[in-house]
């Protein structure tokens, strides 16, 4: 019985570490699709047109952040052009989602 409870110990305490791990991975993940968002802000594309022109960079992130763009790039978009260019978005958003 003591193996049986220690296992369950073990298995209880590094469920949260593999899921600070996952939450630490999908965060990066999100902070690099606010900064590809930013860049094309920066680079005067059409807000319409972002999804489109960050796919076409083949972004290095996992197919299913892909969804996450239209729903952040009015987000970036509505920021001041002075918070676009002094800003590392994602880091704020990498910190933000960090802390949730």
């Amino acid at each position: 019985m003591t193996r049986f409870a220690l296992i369950l110990a073990t298995a209880a305490f590094a469920t949260p570490a593999f899921a600070e791990e996952d939450k630490a991975v999908s965060c990066g993940y999100q902070a690099q699709v606010v900064s590809a968002i930013q860049a094309a802000r920066l680079d005067r594309v059409a807000e319409r047109e972002v999804p489109e022109h960050i796919l076409a960079q083949s972004p290095d992130w996992p197919e299913q952040y892909n969804n996450a763009i239209p729903l952040i790039t009015p987000w970036v978009y509505e920021q001041k052009r002075r918070v676009i260019r002094n800003e590392d978005l994602g880091a704020a958003w990498s910190e933000l989602c960090l802390q949730q």
